[in-house]
């Protein structure tokens, strides 16, 4: 049983889908970040960074915050969506670190500058922007002969970035500018844990497809 601490953000929806592909039993604790529920002092306790989301697994005590780290965990709990041979195994953490290092955070700020306040920074929202679409380029050109960011399979490095590209619109970003990330982004879309996941906890939002 995993008991996960989290929302339907772009970290918090990689966790969810992930533990929907596994089919791990899993209870869903809301953290509603709009109400600062991340400052409560028993959140704090599993996640001291007061960022969703967070795990704790009561098969052996384990908790962890960071979702690149609760992926590893999950895949390694497993052995799934996480390749075993050495070149597939560092291709996958390579393009995992790709997506902590720099789609989520870079996305994130045009999230912050582009969709929320567009008005404040002409400069933020170039720069931020600007450096988005340079990773849906870096993205583009690697998908453009792989199937899957690793190169072997669908992996945790997949799981870890779709969310976040799922936040296109958000971006003003038009996936059919980058048709390698949208066939990508469209097949994994179409798997039911996807789905599922996406709608944890319970959202009106939908799917947003180019």
């Amino acid at each position: 049983m995993i008991d996960l601490y989290s929302w339907g953000t772009p970290n918090g929806r990689k966790i969810t889908i992930m533990l929907e592909e596994l089919g791990l039993e899993y209870t869903m604790h809301p953290i509603n970040i709009a109400k600062d529920d991340q400052f409560k002092p028993e959140f704090l306790a599993i996640s001291p960074n007061n960022k969703i989301p967070a795990i704790v697994d009561t098969d052996n005590g384990q908790t962890l915050f960071e979702s690149g780290a609760i992926l590893m965990y999950l895949a390694e709990k497993t052995g799934k969506f996480m390749p075993t041979e050495d070149k597939a195994r560092w291709a996958t953490i390579e393009w995992l670190m790709f997506q902590m290092g720099g789609v989520g955070p870079m996305m994130g700020q045009t999230h912050h500058f582009v969709k929320y306040n567009a008005d404040k920074s002409a400069y933020a929202s170039d720069r931020y922007l600007t450096e988005t679409k340079r990773l849906y380029k870096v993205m583009d050109a690697r998908l453009a002969n792989n199937e899957w960011l690793n190169g072997d399979s669908y992996s945790i490095a997949d799981i870890a970035t779709w969310p976040w590209v799922a936040r296109h619109d958000w971006q003003t970003v038009d996936l059919n500018d980058y048709p390698n990330v949208a066939r990508w982004y469209k097949t994994i879309a179409a798997r039911p844990a996807t789905q599922r996941g996406w709608n944890v906890p319970e959202t009106e939002q939908k799917i947003p497809m180019p």
